[in-house]
């Protein structure tokens, strides 16, 4: 019978959402335009320097809670996931040098976004993360579902 489970226990569906925050800096440029037009896609974001951010990425994962232990997933396993995706490769980083999955990719939060859900979808449960959400700043937001 869909939905049931042992015991005659209907299966409960839940999400949990682990907030983690990092420093890292970047230079909105991409290989694959002049010079000029990354100036005119990426205006002031585009200088030669760089510029940082102090970024919050929410992982979420979902998944069905278990009947014995009460979790989706065990949280110390999601946190030292989180530490070997996020924190140990981008905290405190130039992301354009010292990231190599950026040195032909745009360094954009969308981008971000997809190099954190592609590593953290190889180093959890599989099917079970959901999305990840990352406020470059408090007024820009970015969503990825893995879509």
């Amino acid at each position: 019978m869909p939905g049931s489970a042992m015991n005659g226990v209907a299966e409960r569906i839940g999400y949990i959402t682990r907030v983690q925050s990092f420093s890292a800096c970047h230079r909105l440029h991409s290989v694959h335009l002049s010079d000029e037009d990354n100036r005119k896609v990426y205006g002031k974001c585009n200088n030669l320097y760089g510029h940082g951010h102090n970024y919050k990425v929410e992982i979420t994962v979902r998944g069905k809670i278990d009947h014995i232990t009460g979790m989706i997933m065990n949280l110390t396993d999601l946190k030292r996931c989180i530490e070997e995706v996020i924190m140990i490769p981008l905290d405190h980083k130039n992301l354009d040098k010292d990231v190599p999955y950026f040195a032909n990719i745009a360094s954009t939060t969308e981008n971000l976004a997809v190099y954190i859900w592609n590593n953290m979808a190889k180093a959890i449960t599989p099917n079970v993360l959901h999305e990840i959400k990352i406020h470059e700043t408090d007024k820009n937001i970015i969503v990825y579902r893995g879509e």
